[in-house]
């Protein structure tokens, strides 16, 4: 007995401390998941989180103990919601599960709740827009519209094109399944006039001076500033918060539509029973 612990702790202290992985080594990864009945769509959400983690990693492509969790945090600081980080981990976990490194996982999940986000009230929405019209920023103000009218995710923003400008949609990605999204026409008529305006003819609407798509941490860090000029709350100045009033705001007509129509039905049925009621024919 004692022998086996000793050689178990011989052949955990001779493996390397750090793993070298290749863009390969995780295409075989998607592959053996697919030959292990998992499904196309759960495949297409992995792909993106490992591609992600590879291009994190530092040049010569090597995973220490600490790899995982200082990327788990860049996730955050880029705006990912603690669910979102969380996903990406257990995908990162599973390619190292699978290049037999379990003790370079991260275990443990981030607190969901951390996800309740502060709500953006309409009245700081509008000073958002306010402050960006006033101060030039026709970019931000758009992205803003963009989140609020939308609710689209900061992931799909590089999803709003010329094309999709020009069609009044956009087609995202929900569970795996694509949805088209409408762009309200007041949104639609400012795009038009601001692609006109910048010259973009064709791709995504929102690029870097370069005419490179805006990265992330770019989109995040122009609202930040935004929230900041505009004198509202830090806690809510990033995209999430403006995908998260679009939520409330449509839940909040769908409920007042559902009021009126049961005081609709209800009024239709006190005039029928002014009509047909037992009490009137007896």
């Amino acid at each position: 007995m004692r022998e086996a612990m000793e050689t178990a702790l011989q052949d955990r202290t001779a493996a390397p401390a750090e793993l070298t992985v290749t863009w390969e080594e995780v295409c075989r990864y998607l592959d053996s998941l697919a030959a292990r009945g998992r499904r196309r769509e759960t495949i297409q959400v992995y792909r993106p989180k490992l591609e992600a983690f590879y291009h994190f990693l530092p040049e010569d492509k090597r995973v220490a103990a600490d790899t995982l969790e200082f990327w788990r945090a860049a996730l955050l600081r880029e705006g990912y919601s603690p669910g979102t980080a969380n996903t990406h981990v257990s995908a990162a976990n599973g390619l190292l599960a699978y290049l037999g490194r379990r003790d370079l996982q991260l275990i443990g999940q981030l607190d969901t709740e951390e996800e309740i986000q502060p709500e953006l009230s309409r009245t700081e929405y509008l000073r958002l827009l306010t402050t960006a019209r006033n101060l030039g920023r026709e970019r931000t103000y758009l992205m803003v519209k963009v989140f609020a009218l939308t609710g689209i995710r900061v992931s799909e923003l590089n999803r709003v094109t010329v094309r999709a400008v020009e069609e009044g949609r956009v087609l995202t990605a929900c569970d795996g399944r694509a949805q088209y999204v409408l762009i309200p026409a007041c949104l639609r008529k400012e795009l038009t006039v601001y692609l006109r305006r910048v010259g973009i003819t064709a791709g995504p609407v929102f690029v870097t001076r370069s005419g490179r798509p805006m990265r992330r941490t770019q989109v995040s860090g122009e609202i930040r500033t935004l929230c900041r000029d505009a004198r509202v709350d830090g806690d809510k100045s990033n995209p999430r918060c403006l995908r998260r009033l679009y939520q409330v705001t449509q839940e909040r007509i769908r409920d007042s539509v559902q009021i009126l129509a049961e005081q609709a039905h209800e009024r239709m049925l006190e005039e029928e029973q002014l009509t047909v009621g037992w009490e009137q024919g007896s």
